[in-house]
């Protein structure tokens, strides 16, 4: 069965979960690619590294080619690039925790951040110096410069601050790396921002028409796509306890988007442990479901992050609650109960608050 926002007869371990838990079969693509993979079960970011190569890369030549863009043909990029950005991006932050190819064909991995990235308008290495060496390390706190923590999570003038701070927030990146001494990510990061910012310049000087279709577009339109997705994953923030994960990271099962993204609603997981397969994913979430009760964890089904974006900006709390999940059929929440609890989950905190849990990090209390 499927769970649903108000199922009551269900017991915790009768959840019954339609997000992908085990791997297709291999086929031809297996057999040619398997032996160069580090997990077989990641077979599917291949598939999906060809499909996007295929795709994007003619159309991306055939607008670059000299006399021979036309208009129409951005009608041919940006729908592959809209329907494929969600998945790449997945297949970017799971490859970026654990690479793809074996050591023998390491130079492969630079492919989906250096090739594909600059064509959904993502600079190589800056995801991952900004997911990996800051995000992942901060966790939602006041350090993390991606953090919600200061903002009110249904409220778009809040949202556009938040969005305008990661479009212009390269500097203060660089500041966080540099006070911590590490030099190596900060080089990795505008390694990558100058390539692209450099290749979008040629383009530019070029012909500014395809270089608006390619690389100025998506850029602005990816990096609001990360900041809204961010923003959702970490919108429910409990005051009272804004440093525990089980209380400030949503998750969302049997949703579409699970099995379109490589199981990204299960974000309360890979926060737990990072480098957590994502296959391994709804396993997880079923041992987690004690704790979960315990913590009053917040999850839903059916959604995803962008969906939960929009809900909120339109501060429609009352329909993020009938998508709400009862983890305890023992002690289910009404309505009512529900959308309080949202909404206390959504107040930003403030300035006296956040330095509460900067002194707290800094004993080693949190």
């Amino acid at each position: 069965m499927l769970v649903h926002a108000t199922d009551t007869s269900a017991s915790p371990s009768s959840l019954a979960i339609t997000d992908p838990m085990a791997a297709r079969q291999a086929g031809l693509l297996g057999k040619l690619f398997s032996p160069m993979l580090r997990d077989q079960r990641d077979l599917p970011f291949v598939r999906l590294s060809l499909l996007l190569s295929l795709l994007l890369l003619p159309v991306f030549a055939l607008m670059f080619w000299p006399g021979a863009f036309r208009w129409w043909l951005a009608l041919l990029y940006w729908p592959a690039y809209l329907w494929f950005l969600g998945p790449y991006v997945l297949m970017l932050h799971n490859t970026t925790h654990r690479p793809l190819f074996t050591r023998p064909f390491g130079l492969l991995n630079h492919y989906i951040p250096w090739v594909l990235g600059p064509l959904l308008g993502v600079s190589p290495e800056t995801y991952r110096a900004h997911h990996m060496s800051m995000h992942h390390v901060e966790g939602n706190g006041p350090d993390d410069l991606s953090s919600t923590l200061a903002y009110q999570r249904d409220s778009f003038a809040d949202f556009s601050k938040y969005y305008l701070s990661f479009l212009f927030g390269h500097f203060g990146l660089s500041r966080y790396w540099a006070r911590r001494g590490r030099t190596r990510q900060l080089r990795r990061f505008w390694t990558g921002e100058l390539f692209y910012l450099a290749l979008t310049a040629l383009a530019l000087s070029y012909d500014w028409r395809p270089a608006l279709v390619v690389f100025v577009l998506p850029l602005l339109f990816t990096r609001f796509m990360l900041m809204a997705g961010n923003w959702a994953q970490h919108a429910f923030v409990d005051p009272d306890d804004p440093s525990n994960d089980y209380r400030t990271v949503v998750s969302f099962i049997n949703s579409p988007y699970n099995h379109r993204c490589f199981n990204d609603g299960y974000h309360l997981g890979h926060h737990l442990k990072a480098n957590r397969h994502w296959l391994e994913m709804p396993a997880a979430f079923l041992a987690q479901q004690p704790e979960m009760v315990r913590q009053q964890s917040i999850v839903f089904r059916k959604l995803d992050y962008f969906m939960i974006f929009v809900l909120l900006m339109l501060k429609q709390h009352r329909v993020l609650a009938r998508y709400f999940v009862n983890l305890d059929p023992d002690t289910p929440l009404d309505q009512e109960t529900i959308i309080a609890l949202i909404k206390h989950r959504l107040r930003k905190l403030s300035p006296a608050q956040l330095e509460q849990i900067r002194g707290r990090q800094s004993h080693g209390a949190v």
